[in-house]
């Protein structure tokens, strides 16, 4: 008898059966805000929302891609204001978060820098085209309001650099 190999319609030489084909790696980087202002002495922060066809519909804060050459909070303004119509400053940085996500055949490591800002001008009115809404929502509704996870626990960290100091520096 000759040898045995794999053909096209049985397993690739050095996977079994069941296996699944590793997928290429990638990473990405987005920058954005939680943008806070206070109505009655509570924290309320805009949060916007877009239809997707595999989640439905999802509310996220504002975030995107650097430009090139631009640096992180560099980015963070000009997301945020393109996103939100809101011209923000920083007032402190927040932690990233990470995650990962499959495009086009890629698994993506994401990091996205995040920091906390005040609004200075603008309009929710003026938001861009990648949210279908824009609102603001106390801080105490973004646990059940926002979708992702990471988010949920970036916001709830927010909310404990705003008591104290964190709060009157976001005030000043």
């Amino acid at each position: 008898m000759g040898q045995v190999g794999a053909t096209r319609d049985g397993p690739t030489a050095g996977r079994g059966v069941g296996a699944v084909a590793r997928l290429r790696t990638s990473t990405a980087t987005s920058a954005g805000g939680i943008v806070v202002r206070y109505e009655h002495d509570q924290p309320w922060l805009v949060v916007g929302s877009r239809r997707r066809e595999r989640d439905g519909r999802t509310w996220t804060l504002p975030k995107g891609t650097p430009n090139e050459g631009e640096s992180r909070e560099q980015t963070a303004l000009r997301e945020v204001q393109e996103e939100t119509g809101l011209a923000v400053r920083i007032t402190g940085e927040l932690p990233s978060i990470e995650y990962f996500f499959v495009q086009s055949g890629t698994r993506i490591h994401k990091t996205v820098h995040y920091f906390l800002m005040e609004p200075v001008g603008g309009d929710l009115a003026g938001h861009d085209h990648e949210f279908d809404e824009v609102r603001w929502i106390p801080f105490s509704s973004a646990a059940t309001m926002l979708t992702f996870e990471t988010e949920r626990t970036l916001v709830a960290k927010a909310a404990g650099q705003l008591t104290g100091a964190g709060r009157a520096e976001a005030a000043s």
